[in-house]
């Protein structure tokens, strides 16, 4: 297959975009029962959740492998590539099976006379499931991309559900208040099917605990029935339904990724309780070696430069306490590029305060707010920041900036993550 039938079926597959976010699962379930409806024969893990779900999905996924599995793992966005939404054992579909599945499945969609509204993500949900069918995957963890009861994902009947967290975002989607957009997270819970969260908040707790009693559900919570005590930067000691493990080490920073990986532990320990047996050699060594790009991610130790995809208030939080509390550093240069329909104040509420030197930038994606509009609701504090268009002028511009003993922190959006990733890359930094 060459480069151009990749190219093609991305252009297609692009081109779905132009119906934006369409909610509702009639789209989706028509494109699988054209296609066979391989959601059927595929054993699935549902996680969903405000921030954390991908760090999450990829500790079980690192931790399933460990233990000899077969495990697919469909997140949502990539950071570079198209191929890293969907991947077996970390290896992520080829281009040329993007192309022939893209192929494939038109002609049964176009034989079956589905009129074309249905959304990029209904697509590629329905080609995940298609190959992890075709490879016979053990396990499918699939990410959540939006909400949960109307998300695509939300075709599965998984093993079992988890929620990570809840906080303020997409409210224009799902809903202005906390519980609002519990509820709407909460549709992925399925009847007899445990879930396991790690949300924090009283009445969230109330909420899922109820909809667990009436569809007969387990309901296992991080705090209570699996904890953590940290131990170290990046290491913690674990207390769940049936192991204890101490000096579990986890290979991504931040104190919030001890409460993913609680959370990870968690449900391979309901998953061993179902038969799917797990070692602790394989919890601990698939925690040693998880990789999860983009989030808190050191792509340049000299300079130091961290990557960080803080695209909502909650986000923004994390990376605040990680740079005020767990992160030395003299002077911090912030690059930070943001999408215009978040909440920009609150992000740059937050962050800019911490920082020597603001630059203001956005991706090129049309979705992304201008520079400008950045400045703007910075309010008098804006004047200081440095207004830089392109991203990779933005990051060369800092780099420019920075002494041995400072951090270029890039943040704001996984646009602009993947965006600066890419730089980064290209120069071979470390």
């Amino acid at each position: 297959m060459n480069n151009n039938a990749y190219k093609k079926s991305l252009d297609y597959l692009y081109n779905l975009q132009k119906y934006g976010m369409i909610f509702g699962l009639t789209q989706v379930r028509r494109i699988l029962e054209a296609i066979g409806n391989p959601q059927d024969e595929v054993l699935a893990i549902h996680v969903g959740g405000t921030n954390g779900k991908g760090s999450t999905a990829a500790m079980m996924a690192s931790i399933l492998q460990k233990e000899g599995y077969r495990v697919g793992l469909y997140t949502s966005p990539h950071l570079i590539s198209f191929t890293e939404r969907i991947k077996i054992n970390d290896k992520e579909i080829g281009e040329d099976e993007v192309a022939n599945l893209t192929n494939w499945m038109r002609e049964r969609i176009e034989s079956k006379k589905i009129d074309n509204h249905f959304t990029f993500f209904d697509f590629t949900t329905a080609m995940a499931l298609q190959y992890f069918k075709q490879n016979m995957v053990d396990l499918a963890i699939l990410e959540v991309g939006l909400g949960g009861r109307l998300d695509s994902t939300n075709v599965v009947d998984p093993l079992l559900s988890i929620i990570t967290n809840i906080s303020k975002d997409h409210m224009e989607y799902l809903g202005r208040s906390i519980l609002k957009i519990a509820e709407e997270k909460a549709g992925i819970i399925k009847h007899g099917k445990s879930l396991i969260t790690a949300v924090q908040q009283p009445r969230v707790i109330h909420l899922f605990s109820e909809i667990c009693r009436q569809k007969r559900s387990a309901f296992y919570r991080v705090g209570k029935d699996f904890r953590y005590k940290r131990e170290g930067e990046m290491s913690f000691n674990y207390e769940g339904l049936n192991r204890k493990l101490w000096g579990v080490h986890i290979n991504l920073m931040g104190f919030h990724q001890i409460i993913n990986a609680t959370t990870a532990l968690g449900a391979i320990e309901v998953l061993d309780e179902l038969g799917y047996t797990v070692s602790t050699e394989a919890m601990l060594q698939g925690l040693r070696e998880v990789h999860w790009p983009g989030r808190l991610e050191l792509v340049s130790t000299s300079p130091r430069v961290i990557l960080d995809g803080a695209h909502n208030e909650a986000g923004a939080m994390v990376l605040k306490e990680y740079l005020e509390k767990e992160s030395k550093y003299k002077h911090l240069i912030l690059v930070i590029g943001i999408m215009k329909d978040k909440d920009i104040k609150s992000i740059l509420n937050l962050l800019t305060p911490l920082a020597s030197q603001v630059i203001l930038t956005r991706p090129s994606i049309d979705r992304a707010a201008s520079p400008f509009l950045l400045q703007k609701r910075m309010g008098g504090s804006g004047k200081k920041a440095i207004i830089i268009e392109n991203l990779y002028e933005a990051i060369q511009k800092g780099l420019s900036l920075m002494n041995q003993e400072d951090l270029l922190c890039i943040t704001g959006s996984l646009y602009t993550i993947g965006e600066a990733k890419a730089f980064f890359d290209s120069r071979g930094m470390r």
